[in-house]
């Protein structure tokens, strides 16, 4: 008989037990459903205020209708290249809404992304003129900065591989700038970034501060052919540029570029391969030109370098209006490495867009001749400026052959074949400045 009862017993203790947990779900539930319905308020509060008050839907919106001007100053972009990125991106950036919250739309998206590169404005900032969070803000800077390169990078940014497409940069160059040959202008410059984390001095260039390297071969439309992104601060121009895949391919045996065979220049018979030029940092060879040495020039180094410096002023106008127009690239990028490689990517893009579909809306920033061939400095001159790559020039660098076209290029300057009718004059006015402020 003991044993029935203290089954029953047994039985009743479980059924108290279970009707115990009934009763606490049942007391949970309404918390749980109170919770989610308040925190599903809050999102359409934030989703109202948005739309009330966020930059987005009102000053966008009021500068699209009313000012293009104000709105070219606000996004970087012309109204009309503005609606092609969004209209090529949105399939990319665009997300599903849920039961509790609405997705962001791609133009709010693609807005908040040009809003920090036109004036590098930090995630908080942000927040407070799009009514969006920070945590989102980096993910939606992310996103759309993988999205635009995604889809204009192949297009915008391509180092030519067909000797045709050669050909037209080579005359392009010798018809704007009277170098011929050239085939493009090649720089670096730093881009400030915070220290990256347990990294130590890698990132620590000779000025002092933490930056990432933007290499880039610049075309004779001040449009960039090819970049390198995201080397360390404490590399050179040399090391970069002997490391990159430009040089392997321009000094490539096989000449995997499909450079034009040697040619004669205008006026002459001798045949004289194609090139880029550059400064100092680089070692000469017959694919790169750089200048003579300052020291004691006789007068055909002297019409050379004048002559090489008007071709290499493309390169350097183009980071002027590049970092003059984005000026996130003149900040302190706060974010990773890796971020910050995007985002200058994307600045590279934008602005080869802008020269291909809008040219002359860079036309008061660029540097300019006057009829008399006297430089006038553009806008982006009147601005702060991306610091050059430091450069440890070595003994003996680069090669006798290298050194032996460059002489040939001096000599072919000063001949009635090669020369300019202003060039004289220009040179003497150099050095008539250089006596005066000695």
């Amino acid at each position: 008989m003991r044993q029935p009862r203290k089954k029953k017993a047994a039985a009743l203790l479980l059924l108290m037990h279970l009707q115990e947990q009934d009763e606490k779900l049942l007391q949970e539930q309404p918390a749980a459903k109170e919770e989610t319905e308040v925190y599903m308020g809050q999102e359409m509060a934030i989703d109202k205020r948005r739309e009330r008050y966020g930059h987005y839907s009102t000053l966008l919106n009021e500068l699209k209708t009313e000012d293009e001007k104000a709105f070219y100053n606000y996004t970087r972009l012309p109204r009309g290249l503005y609606d092609e990125v969004l209209r090529r991106v949105e399939d990319r950036i665009e997300k599903k809404d849920t039961w509790y919250r609405k997705s962001l739309p791609p133009g709010l998206k693609l807005s908040i992304t040009l809003r920090h590169l036109a004036c590098g404005d930090n995630y908080p900032s942000l927040s407070y003129n799009f009514r969006v969070a920070p945590n989102t803000i980096s993910l939606v800077i992310n996103e759309v900065c993988d999205a635009i390169k995604a889809e204009f990078a192949a297009e915008v940014i391509q180092c030519p591989t067909k000797t045709e497409e050669w050909t037209a940069l080579v005359e392009q160059f010798e018809k704007r700038w009277q170098f011929p040959h050239c085939c493009g202008a090649l720089d670096g410059k730093h881009v400030a970034v915070t220290c990256p984390w347990n990294t130590g001095s890698v990132y620590r260039n000779y000025k002092g501060f933490f930056s990432i390297v933007l290499m880039a071969l610049v075309d004779a439309d001040y449009k960039f052919l090819w970049i390198d992104v995201g080397s360390d601060g404490s590399s050179n121009d040399a090391s970069i540029y002997n490391g990159s895949e430009l040089k392997e391919g321009l000094e490539s045996p096989n000449n995997i570029f499909n450079l034009p065979k040697e040619k004669s220049l205008p006026g002459d018979d001798v045949p004289v391969p194609y090139y880029i030029v550059g400064d100092n940092a680089f070692g000469i060879n017959k694919r790169l030109m750089n200048p003579f040495s300052i020291r004691n020039m006789e007068h055909n180094e002297r019409i050379f370098n004048y002559r090489l410096s008007r071709a290499r002023r493309v390169v350097e106008n183009a980071f002027g209006i590049l970092a003059h127009k984005f000026r996130v690239l003149l900040r302190t990028m706060n974010q990773r490495p890796e971020t910050c490689r995007k985002i200058i990517t994307t600045c590279v893009i934008l602005h080869n867009l802008i020269r291909l579909r809008y040219p002359a809306t860079h036309n008061n920033l660029m540097d300019l001749e006057d009829q008399n061939q006297n430089v006038i400095p553009g806008a982006w001159r009147n601005d702060k400026v991306l610091l050059d790559v430091y450069h440890e020039r070595a003994r003996n660098t680069g090669t006798q052959e290298g050194r032996q076209i460059r002489r040939y290029l001096g000599h072919y300057f000063t001949s009635k074949a090669g020369s300019v009718p202003w060039q004289d004059k220009m040179i003497c006015n150099y050095s008539n400045k250089a006596v005066t402020v000695k």
